[in-house]
């Protein structure tokens, strides 16, 4: 008996074939969709797409049971070695390195892990110049000392304001850049008051402004000219400033129209104060200033400090600052920075003036 073999080209090698045909074609489905995901990683693209290439699920692309979605920033990759993301946190537990009081979000401190949607930012070239007469004054004002001021409720009401008692127009820009020297000493109560009443006219005069604090340490003769000078040297450090305002921490305008920013010649602000009836005083002086009615002033009552007596020089000192204010001024300034404090509505810088010559 004699068995003949089927043909290779019959119909019963017909499935074997068309299988092997198969397995070729995904190999190379395989290999070109390897391929694929070798250039991605090589040529260094979004790596947050390979999951999706290769078919693996991650927390970014949801689920059911998976954790929130997080949009991670596209662009470099993270170095080598970097720590790998920490896990998202529930909104019901509080954010490490944030407080968790309901108030939380209104004071600074560090970013959240979680990165949002970036917003593009609003730059200086979109913003149209602050008129020259602000539209937002309101005129003569109420000033009364007779109710607590409680700082932490000021600066809540004053958001806008950053630390270190810094602020510019959201909706303009500014040209007055105006650092506001108040020379200190022991006068916690009236500084108070003067953030209180000052913060919201400042900003109703739409200026570029800084408030800085300048606190002489010790218990030596109060040297308040010389404060003024290290308020103006220290203030230039953080910012371009073009004008500065020297402001008693006693003295509180009646009229926000009354400006506290530079004109084309010195400026004097308080001109008319309660303490003299707010009869004009220091007449026959050079200098610009309001009319007697909005440079109206209130002083805050106080007993005068020890080691803040007048000067008895003072007059003969003024007589002959034409002969020398080349030798005696910002030029000989001496002093030590002790401590600088950034507190939510101004800067405290603490110095050591050295005694007075």
């Amino acid at each position: 008996m004699r068995f003949r073999e089927p043909l290779l080209g019959g119909s019963a090698a017909m499935p074997g074939a068309s299988l092997q045909r198969a397995c070729r074609l995904l190999v190379a489905v395989c290999a070109l969709h390897l391929g694929v995901t070798l250039v991605y990683y090589l040529a260094g693209r979004d790596l947050s797409r390979l999951p999706y290439l290769v078919g693996v699920p991650t927390p970014l692309q949801g689920g059911s049971n998976s954790a929130p979605a997080i949009r991670q920033p596209s662009g470099e990759l993270p170095p080598r070695g970097a720590a790998p993301p920490p896990p998202p946190l529930d909104a019901s537990e509080p954010r490490p390195g944030r407080d968790s009081s309901p108030d939380a979000d209104s004071r600074p401190g560090p970013a959240s892990n979680l990165t949002s949607a970036p917003v593009p930012p609003i730059t200086a070239l979109s913003l149209p110049a602050c008129p020259e007469e602000s539209p937002l004054l309101v005129g003569p004002m109420l000033i009364e000392f007779n109710m607590p001021v409680d700082l932490t409720l000021l600066a809540k009401q004053n958001p806008e304001v950053k630390v270190g008692g810094r602020y510019a127009p959201k909706d303009c820009i500014s040209p007055h850049k105006v650092a506001i020297i108040i020379p200190f000493r022991n006068r916690q109560e009236h500084l108070k008051y003067w953030l209180y009443y000052l913060h919201p006219v400042l900003q109703r005069q739409q200026l570029d402004y800084g408030i800085y604090v300048i606190n002489q340490a010790g218990d030596s003769m109060f040297n308040r000219a010389k404060l003024l000078n290290v308020g103006f040297r220290e203030a230039l450090k953080d910012y371009d400033y073009s004008c500065f305002v020297f402001s008693d921490v006693d003295l509180i305008p009646m009229d926000d129209r009354n400006a506290y920013r530079c004109f084309s010649q010195p400026r004097h602000i308080s001109v008319a104060m309660d303490k003299f009836g707010f009869r004009l005083v220091f007449r026959g002086m050079s200098i610009s200033r309001p009319n007697a009615m909005v440079g109206k002033c209130r002083m805050i009552r106080h007993s005068r400090d020890k080691k803040n007596e007048p000067n008895p020089q003072r007059f003969d000192r003024i007589a002959h600052t034409k002969e020398t204010m080349l030798s005696d001024g910002l030029n000989t300034l001496t002093y030590e920075v002790l401590d600088t404090e950034r507190y939510p509505l101004y800067t405290k810088i603490t110095v050591d003036v050295g005694t007075p010559s």
